[in-house]
C-alpha cells in the first residue's frame, strides 16, 4: 500500500466539483480528509492522506487532479521548524494529531517528520518560541 499526505488548492471554478470522490471511482484510491477550508472567494484548500495499492495508481490520481486545475503540493513545502530557536520543550508534540512532531528519547529532542504532517497548524499556535511556521503558498515568505 502506497500512502502519502498531499495538499490540494482548488481554484474557485473547480472548488464545488466532487473531484476527490472521483479518485475512488476512477483510480481506486482511498482518501482521508485531514483538513479542509473554502475561502470567501470560494477557493478551496484540502489536506488529504491518499492511499493506493500501487505508486502508479497514486500518480494517476494526482495527474487527474492536476488536469482538472487543482494544485497539488507536499506538506513539507508549507510547515517548517526553525531548529535555531526551538528549545525542544515538547509543547507541539502534545497537539500534533498525526504524530509528525515527537520527542526522540533519550536525547529529548523534538523531531519533525514532514511526511506525516497534515498542516493543521496547531503546532504553530502552540509553540512558545514560534519555532514552527508556515510558508506562504504564493510568495515563499514566512507567515
Amino acid at each position: 500500500m502506497y500512502s502519502k499526505i498531499v495538499i490540494l488548492h482548488f481554484p474557485a471554478e473547480v472548488a464545488q466539483k466532487a473531484l476527490v470522490c472521483q479518485l475512488t471511482k476512477k483510480f481506486d484510491l482511498m482518501f482521508n480528509i485531514l483538513n479542509a477550508r473554502i475561502s470567501n472567494r470560494k477557493e478551496g484548500f484540502m489536506v488529504l492522506e491518499l492511499s493506493s495499492a500501487t505508486r502508479s495508481g497514486f500518480n494517476k490520481g494526482v495527474t487527474f487532479l492536476k488536469d482538472q486545475g487543482v494544485e497539488v503540493s507536499n506538506p513539507e513545502h508549507q510547515i517548517f521548524k526553525d531548529e535555531e530557536i526551538c528549545t525542544h520543550c515538547g509543547a507541539c508534540t502534545a497537539v500534533c494529531p498525526t504524530e509528525a512532531l515527537y520527542i526522540k528519547r533519550p536525547e529529548m529532542e523534538v523531531i519533525f517528520n514532514k511526511d506525516k504532517c497534515s498542516v493543521c497548524e496547531l503546532c504553530i499556535l502552540t509553540c512558545p518560541t514560534r519555532a514552527m511556521g508556515l510558508f506562504s503558498k504564493n510568495t515563499e515568505e514566512v507567515i
